[in-house]
């Protein structure tokens, strides 16, 4: 998010926070997807600003009727779907390792349709919403997975 964030010349402090944060009921609603976000929402209310707020419901709009309309939105929802693409990809290099992967590794598994089969391909793709090429976008979260490589382990 902090990298999105900086190529869109937005706050990187609240992008990367609220990536950071989006998830942080998930422990709690794991088997009630249907409070997941909304939990969050309320945790965070007075915390962080109410865009913010918003984005961390709108990675969940199904279930929290927040439509993602703004580029902060958008951007969460493309970034958490991404990085699930991104440490697939890692998981079945011979080093497990993402700073094997390359961005034409990614963008044929992101083409192949039965790689990653939860990653919601629909969801990265609104990078281009925002003004981001699906490459640009591919690559900017690659260095970014690659730069806290050592905390994932990977």
């Amino acid at each position: 998010m902090g990298e999105t964030a900086i190529s869109l010349d937005k706050d990187k402090d609240l992008w990367r926070l609220v990536g950071l944060l989006h998830d942080l009921d998930y422990e709690y609603t794991q088997d009630t997807p249907e409070k997941h976000a909304n939990v969050s929402a309320q945790i965070l209310a007075g915390l962080i600003p109410e865009k913010g707020i918003n984005a961390i419901k709108a990675h969940n709009y199904i279930h929290t009727d927040y439509v993602p309309t703004t580029s902060i939105d958008k951007s969460l929802l493309a970034a958490d779907a991404v990085s699930g693409l991104i440490i697939a990809a890692a998981l079945v290099m011979p080093s497990k390792k993402i700073h094997d992967v390359r961005l034409e590794t990614l963008l044929n598994k992101f083409n192949d349709k039965s790689f990653a089969k939860g990653c919601d391909r629909n969801r990265i793709k609104l990078c281009l919403d925002v003004g981001i090429d699906l490459e640009t976008f591919l690559m900017l979260s690659l260095n970014a997975l690659k730069k806290i490589s050592d905390d994932l382990d990977l």
